[in-house]
């Protein structure tokens, strides 16, 4: 059976997931409106696996018995500057969520539930994952400055993202 604490915890990170697939959305459309396709398909990708990373969270609670409670989402951000202003967030928020990660897996230590800081362990790999991915991106648009041949060039790179369901669950 989950503690009480830990599943309210867990409730909020499905809020706090969704919500990235939210923004990532939002970003998304912001990409479409600036003509820039592949970025968009590649914030596209990236708001499948907030979802995914939800519904894990999602399993998880039900798995251990406990309850789900959907909380009410807030609306994310719908302009950015520039194309690397845009992912100076994503970078800033996939920072934000590993932040929450490592707070879940000290709550699951000091509540002695080795089964969620088991189960926290693959968030904790995912979150590098995330943040080496925004980073390499960010990267890469800071180096374009203005060339727009160059901004072309990666639009088609981040374009060639598929989205890639995790194994098992």
């Amino acid at each position: 059976m989950i503690k009480k604490e830990i599943q309210e915890a867990f409730n909020q990170q499905i809020n706090e997931e969704i919500f990235s697939s939210y923004l990532y959305l939002s970003m998304s459309a912001y990409f479409e409106s600036v003509n820039l396709k592949g970025f968009a398909g590649w914030m596209r990708v990236q708001a499948q696996e907030e979802l995914v990373h939800a519904m894990k969270f999602f399993s998880f609670i039900h798995e251990r018995g406990g309850r789900v409670a959907l909380k009410a989402l807030k609306a994310p951000e719908t302009e950015w500057p520039s194309p690397q202003g845009a992912f100076e967030a994503v970078l800033k928020h996939e920072q934000y969520i590993t932040g929450r990660i490592n707070d879940l897996v000290a709550r699951a230590t000091k509540e002695d539930d080795n089964a969620s800081a088991v189960f926290l362990q693959w968030f904790v790999s995912e979150q590098v994952e995330e943040e080496a991915s925004a980073e390499e991106v960010l990267r890469k648009v800071a180096l374009i400055k203005e060339a727009p041949g160059a901004m072309l060039m990666l639009d088609r790179e981040l374009g060639q993202r598929t989205f890639k369901p995790p194994a098992g669950k």
